[in-house]
């Protein structure tokens, strides 16, 4: 097949990157991805919650606590949970300052969903590199397989900003969980590799 510059994924290929990134999970436990091998910390890490009502003090939302705990337990320092509204503009400058910022992880969540304010793809599109389309299945088709329909459904992005892995998640806590599960094991290995250049 000749390349025409399309980004169409091959079916098999999707599903090769899915069964190889839950083999990979399945094969680390969660005291693999705590401490890197010098046994320090993995990295730093920002959390950005999309939601207008936490970004206006309305809506506190539990969400971002409970990734940068999930964040904690995996081995990352967390700088800071900052909370933008689902403006495109919005989103994008705060992944950008986080990637200025020079963290290894950025989590953002939500705003991946079908509606007219979900736009976190959009913007995050905007920051990368370079698509991580491996972590984005494995996130999916794990929150399908655990029950959460908007992390199976979701249309978020991962990929390398710079040196700076950026991954999006849907903002229930069932997603929020299970899309941490799946994306700790995988960041170090990412943050590492990106981290040799």
């Amino acid at each position: 097949m000749s390349d025409t510059g399309s980004t169409a994924i091959d079916p098999d290929d999707a599903v090769a990157a899915d069964a190889a990134a839950r083999e990979f999970v399945a094969r680390h436990s969660d005291d693999d991805v705590r401490i890197s091998p010098s046994g320090d910390e993995i990295g730093r890490a920002l959390v950005v919650v999309v939601d207008d009502r936490a970004a206006h003090g309305e809506d506190q939302s539990l969400l971002g606590p409970l990734v940068g705990e999930l964040l904690g337990e995996a081995g990352f320092h967390v700088d800071a949970t900052v909370a933008v509204s689902g403006v495109e503009v919005e989103i994008r400058n705060a992944l950008n300052t986080a990637v200025i910022g020079g963290v290894d992880l950025v989590v953002s969540v939500g705003g991946v969903g079908v509606g007219a304010r979900d736009v976190t793809p959009e913007a995050t599109e905007q920051v990368l590199d370079r698509r991580l389309r491996g972590i984005e299945e494995a996130v999916r088709s794990s929150g399908l397989a655990a029950g959460a329909t908007d992390g199976g459904l979701s249309r978020g992005l991962a990929g390398i900003s710079g040196q700076t892995l950026v991954v999006n998640l849907a903002n229930s806590r069932a997603a929020v969980r299970d899309g941490m599960a799946t994306v700790a094991p995988l960041a170090q290995h990412v943050i590492e590799a990106i981290s040799e250049f």
